[in-house]
């Protein structure tokens, strides 16, 4: 072993690695030698910390996530203030041409991982001294091609790594874009409702003008009505919001499947609203009550519900079926989707409505998303075509996610329907112990 004598002036030596332990050991060792050792964890920060503090000497692990040690090196060449900083590769790749690979991409050493302790500060001690690991003409002639090959390889993959990630950020802006237009026009519906019935009121009770008569029974009712909207559109953005910090909190009780349906149903008022639709849900009368959240469920179902409503034109039918399987075997074999849950129901809702593209199955479950074209926005819950903000599917998701179970939806394609699954927990009262 050669011993090196501590150096009566530090020298700064900057090592870029990714993982802590190596940074750890190499700093503990050098440390006992006198060298000040700084760290940079990627090839970026590395570059922006040489650029400041003009090392003696970069020591560069290979394989790092973003830029790599090769790229960092390169790019250290075409700063002026780098190009003549030794940098040596510090590496746990030792296959034959790692070693000329790292030469050609600018290193001037190559020490491979793991390092011997004993040596590896003699070693540094040497290229600081101005020792260069060479490369005959021919060998940086063959290695410089292979490398020019990876880098336009990397680039290829970069770029189409650019491309989705900005076709991904062109989708997010659209979608927020969207969400505030629609945002927008929920809330402004009701409150406009409010203000105008409450105006006629004030107008009806004021004794400064001539008084009109009015049905106050019929303007609170209405003014009721539109609060109530209101209240609706806030506590969606509210339960969002829980379902994102993962707060939702359920309240077990029995809940009887075909009751909350139909309740959702008599809310919504489908036959009223003059939508001529068939819509049959006697299959859910002889599931027995299960241990869920009622008002949460009921939810669930109102919002499923209002979509195939929505999404179904007049002379259509819409259909709710129920499954209980008795083990999770059971259930995948049939779905193909794999689940935890020994006993459970599936409760699936078919509609003939325009159906989903197969782009859109996944998406319409993101927060805000819209299908179609939001300038035909329209308030109305049952009005075919009819929308909303783009949450009623993803706070359904929630929901049902918070009970341990699976919501997804199939379709053949515009014009062939859909057909919304949810999947729960088949606990019962008689179940618990």
């Amino acid at each position: 072993m050669i011993t090196v004598s501590p150096n009566s002036t530090p020298s700064r030596i900057l090592y870029i690695d990714d993982n802590a332990l190596n940074r750890s050991l190499v700093k503990r060792l050098l440390n006992t030698y006198n060298f000040e050792v700084i760290e940079a964890t990627t090839g970026l920060e590395g570059i922006a910390i040489a650029r400041k503090t003009s090392p003696s000497l970069i020591l560069m692990d290979v394989n790092m996530p973003g830029l790599d040690g090769h790229e960092t090196t390169t790019r250290m060449r075409g700063i002026p203030a780098l190009e003549n900083t030794p940098i040596v590769a510090i590496t746990a790749r030792i296959t034959q041409g790692e070693r000329e690979l790292a030469l050609v991409a600018g290193c001037d050493g190559y020490i491979p991982k793991p390092i011997d302790v004993d040596e590896f500060p003699q070693q540094i001690m040497s290229y600081l001294d101005g020792y260069r690991d060479k490369l005959t003409k021919d060998e940086r002639s063959r290695h410089l091609d292979r490398y020019s090959r990876k880098l336009v390889e990397r680039l290829e993959t970069k770029v189409i790594e650019l491309e989705d990630a900005n076709l991904r950020l062109r989708k997010t802006d659209k979608v927020k874009s969207d969400f505030i237009t629609l945002a927008a026009h929920e809330l402004r519906t009701p409150l406009s409702l409010v203000y105008g019935y409450a105006a006629i009121l004030q107008s009806a009770t004021s004794p400064e003008k001539d008084s009109i008569e009015v049905d106050v029974s019929e303007l609170s009712q209405k003014i009721y009505d539109a609060s109530h909207r209101l209240n609706e559109v806030v506590n969606d953005i509210l339960n969002i919001s829980l379902i994102n910090t993962n707060e939702m909190q359920l309240l077990s009780q029995e809940v009887n499947i075909y009751d909350i349906t139909k309740s959702a149903i008599t809310e919504l008022k489908p036959v009223e609203n003059d939508r001529q639709l068939t819509i049959n849900f006697n299959a859910l009368k002889t599931i027995s009550p299960i241990i869920s959240d009622k008002k949460k469920l009921r939810q669930v179902f109102w919002n499923l519900l209002s979509n195939a409503i929505k999404y179904t034109p007049d002379g259509g039918s819409i259909t709710l079926e129920s499954q209980i399987f008795n083990s999770s075997a059971e259930f995948t074999k049939q779905f193909g989707i794999a689940t935890s849950i020994d006993k459970s129901l599936v409760i699936c809702i078919k509609d003939t409505g325009i159906g989903l593209n197969k782009s859109d199955q996944l998406d319409i479950f993101e927060q805000f998303y819209v299908v179609g074209d939001i300038s035909y926005h329209r308030s109305s819950k049952t009005a075919f075509g009819g929308g909303g903000m783009g949450l009623g599917l993803p706070i359904a998701q929630g929901i049902i996610k918070a009970h341990q179970g699976k919501i997804w939806v199939e379709s053949d394609g515009l014009g062939q329907g859909s057909i919304f699954y949810i999947l729960l927990p088949y606990r019962r009262k008689n179940d618990e112990s």
